[in-house]
């Protein structure tokens, strides 16, 4: 029975919820007026921050396409049916449904902008993976001449999305096309099935660290993320996902919530170091596999771990590429770049405005409700693991922490709402701390903010 107290408790709580989401739309708002005002500070032939639609790497332009009346259904259909869904629907059936789900809503965005400009065409620009496929013929030569080509004014220099990561991105590209699925239909298809499954794989998470009653409340919230826009398409939607089960598999192996614990720390490592090889950034993932074992209080699997990690380290380091002069080599080339123009002082501040669009309204009230059992989490953590809010806090307070890192490296200016798409998908279980019976209404806000972004901007990267 709840008391006059606790509604009052609930009142506040609900204000509270109500200032952190206006004051998250006036950081964004700043960001784009002030990033409009220093875009008005030429440099060359374009502004400053080198953005269309400051703080994000997007253009102005209202349009409908195909992905519209699905978008709408996909909404319509989690917001009514997505709460009791993930309530009643069995563990097992749960996981493969979120993921599935996901996919749709993913899906029906992209195709919002269209099959060409929205899925076959986005890999296939000048900046992406699928222009340089072609010119890898031979692996090892290819991996020993890699960090030859990062630098401008180099013979045959990469384009920038290759020169900005370590070789397996675009080595995952030419693995499909010689397995025959070459293109940027097959490629956006890769990116968009993998990227989408992040969704269940945090789902695993949540349930091995901070319980199934939690895990279930979060899974509506995150087949409707606003990150969907950015992961359909791009490869930092594929690096998402890898990321997040390598995390996942890590929390069972961890919690021992699995029949084959060892194999599960085995596959944690491996796709972890796949994750290292596929963006230099992702090296603070160890921050989250951190906070998870501390959670789960076990450093069991850390052998293991690195026994998974290995193989990835061994091979490419064997076949001519250091991961170390490869890193080197791409922050020389950042600062040859836009980097060396747009304002650290603006990003530092504007990357994190650009991420209430990525995580939505109903994470940053979830973010202010973590707060609270945040504190006593982490006090209570040398006595015992935190469980149930107290473990989620800690998790997402892990996730901000990585991207607080990111962001303070000053090797993220701009483009965050694509580039942080591995931490940003953590933040989303914060929308389970919010008061069930108002489930629905966080959700619709999550999808209209969604909608609105793909319709009014064309958003690229």
């Amino acid at each position: 029975m709840t008391t006059s107290a606790q509604k009052r408790e609930g009142r506040r709580e609900c204000r509270r919820d109500v200032w952190a989401v206006v004051a998250a739309v006036v950081l964004f708002a700043l960001a784009v007026l002030i990033g409009r005002l220093l875009n008005r500070t030429v440099y060359g032939s374009e502004g400053i921050l080198r953005l269309g639609w400051p703080p994000l790497y997007a253009w102005w332009l209202p349009h409908v396409g195909p992905g519209t009346p699905a978008a709408l259904a996909v909404a319509a259909l989690v917001v009514v049916y997505g709460p009791p869904t993930a309530r009643r629907l069995s563990w097992r059936a749960l996981v493969p449904a979120v993921w599935g789900a996901a996919m749709a809503w993913t899906w029906s965005l992209a195709l919002v902008d269209g099959w060409g400009r929205g899925v076959a065409e986005r890999l296939t620009t000048g900046l992406e993976y699928l222009q340089s496929v072609n010119d890898v013929h031979d692996v090892p030569a290819f991996l020993r001449d890699f960090t030859n080509h990062i630098l401008v004014g180099s013979p045959h220099i990469w384009p920038a999305h290759v020169a900005g990561h370590p070789p397996g991105a675009l080595l995952t590209f030419v693995g499909l096309d010689r397995i025959g699925l070459a293109g940027g239909a097959w490629a956006a298809a890769w990116c968009i099935t993998v990227g989408s499954s992040f969704a269940a794989a945090v789902v695993v998470t949540v349930r091995a660290l901070c319980g199934e009653q939690l895990a279930r409340r979060a899974a509506p919230f995150l087949v409707l993320a606003p990150a969907a826009v950015w992961i359909g398409v791009s490869a930092d939607g594929y690096f998402a996902g890898v990321s997040a089960w390598a995390v996942a598999l890590l929390a069972l192996a961890a919690t021992r919530t699995t029949r084959l614990p060892g194999l599960a720390a085995v596959g944690a490592g491996l796709l972890m170091g796949l994750a290292w090889y596929l963006s230099y950034g992702l090296t603070v993932l160890v921050v989250l596999g951190a906070a998870v074992l501390l959670l789960a209080r076990s450093a069991r699997p850390l052998p293991l771990v690195v026994l998974g990690v290995l193989p990835w380290v061994a091979a490419f380091t064997a076949a001519g590429f250091w991961w170390l002069d490869g890193y080197a080599t791409l922050v020389e080339r950042y600062y040859q770049g836009a980097a060396k123009v747009r304002p650290y002082g603006y990003f530092i501040w504007g990357n994190l405005a650009a991420q209430v669009l990525t995580v939505g309204l109903a994470t940053v009230a979830g973010l202010c409700r973590a707060a609270g059992p945040l504190r006593p989490a982490v006090r209570g953590m040398r006595r015992r693991s935190p469980a149930g809010r107290g473990a989620l806090s800690v998790l997402v307070a892990a996730a901000l922490c990585m991207m607080l890192l990111a962001d303070l490296s000053g090797m993220s200016k701009a483009e965050t709402e694509r580039i942080w798409l591995t931490f940003a998908v953590w933040l989303l279980p914060a929308c389970a701390l919010l008061p069930h019976r108002a489930h629905a209404r966080w959700l619709a806000a999550q999808a209209v903010l969604a909608l609105l972004v793909n319709h009014l901007l064309l958003t690229g990267w």
